[in-house]
């Protein structure tokens, strides 16, 4: 398909092509926002300013108000709304040059990654990941602040509520754990440190499920848009009524499962992290730690009117501490030689076999610890 073609589907009318003067303008712009708000991954002003002078920028009429601005890699182009002020890029727009920004291609120019969307996988994968973390990115430049708001019966805390709310609030959910650092370092650069840090804090099949869950949850909401869209257009005669029926049941669906798929993903975030922290504690001063942390991530919790699933881990987790905290005030800190004992009082199932074993490794610690005592003396 052809640019022509591809801006004709996607609604787009050129009108003009900006000016040098207001080209170096933007580029002064977004270069300037993005080295100050991301300081850490050694962005160089000049460079970024040289390379967004390159793209060729246009005025155009969008398909509606809230398509501010959109790039394509094929042309090496990006298209501002008539309505913009250019004096005053807003995130969409910093979003759009942020594409431009992490694009990879080969030789040939072909697409390989943008960002965390890694289109050599097949099939490809990461493609709502990316574009929660880019905007995530577009809204700490402009210092935007958290908002509640509430889609699909979920209420949820982001800084982006007009542009993939969900998205972001869940990602917010998974640098509580990883930092935003590897995420920002792999939306720029393309590469996988995000995605190991995140599974060095989980594992791989949890990784995988909330990445093809963003996913999931990115086309139902463009399903949802149709719909709406068709919903606009009915008549108000009887069979315009009929139809409006038959789409807002469709409608009611679609919000359905986007909510379950948000608090499937929330739940998956919530288990393998905290699991993972869980088996990482040591000391009396780990227990505090997660303590506090798992009581903070109440805030960042998407919840439902019946969403009780946080609260009920939360006991269970406390239970398992106290467990914890009950072997470290008898033994002390918990090293490697006591994995195996510190795993098996975790054992739900109180056999015969279990006890036996649990007290002959706990024979064993202190048989050791008293030949190390010996050998000191």
């Amino acid at each position: 398909m052809s640019i022509n073609s591809t801006l004709k589907k996607e609604g787009i009318t050129v009108i003009n092509s900006l000016s040098t003067s207001e080209i170096n303008n933007i580029a002064s712009n977004i270069s300037e926002k993005l080295v100050n708000t991301f300081p850490e991954h050694n962005l160089n002003k000049s460079d970024l300013f040289i390379s967004i002078c390159r793209l060729n920028m246009y005025i155009a009429d969008m398909p509606n108000d809230m398509a501010m601005a959109k790039y394509f890699y094929r042309n090496n182009s990006i298209y501002f709304s008539k309505n913009m002020n250019l004096e005053d890029l807003n995130t969409l727009a910093i979003h759009e040059c942020l594409h431009y920004i992490q694009t990879s291609t080969n030789s040939r120019g072909k697409l390989l990654r943008l960002g965390l969307y890694n289109l050599e996988n097949i099939p490809n994968t990461g493609m709502a990941l990316n574009e929660a973390a880019v905007q995530n990115m577009a809204v700490e430049t402009t210092n935007s602040e958290l908002d509640t708001v509430r889609y699909y019966g979920m209420d949820l805390s982001t800084a982006s509520p007009d542009f993939y709310p969900i998205q972001t609030a869940l990602l917010n959910e998974i640098i509580y754990f990883t930092g935003s650092y590897p995420l920002y370092h792999s939306t720029l650069y393309c590469n996988d440190v995000f995605k190991n840090t995140f599974i060095a804090k989980s594992n791989v099949k949890a990784y995988n499920q909330i990445e093809k869950n963003f996913d999931l949850i990115f086309e139902y909401e463009t399903k949802l848009s149709n719909e709406i869209y068709k919903l606009s257009e009915c008549s108000s005669d009887v069979k315009g009524l009929n139809k409006m029926k038959k789409i807002n049941s469709r409608i009611d669906d679609i919000k359905k499962i986007i909510q379950e798929k948000t608090i499937e993903t929330q739940n998956i975030i919530l288990v393998n992290c905290f699991n993972s922290e869980l088996n990482s504690i040591k000391t009396l001063e780990d227990i505090k730690d997660f303590q506090s942390k798992l009581y903070n991530f109440k805030h960042l919790i998407i919840s439902t009117d019946d969403y009780s699933f946080y609260n009920e881990f939360y006991v269970e987790m406390m239970a398992k501490i106290d467990e914890k905290k009950e072997f470290i005030l008898k033994f002390g800190n918990i090293s490697t030689t006591d994995s195996l004992t510190n795993d098996l009082s975790f054992i739900e199932e109180k056999t015969f076999g279990f006890q036996f074993f649990k007290q002959l490794f706990g024979k064993l610690k202190l048989l050791f610890e008293e030949k190390i005592r010996e050998k000191e003396l």
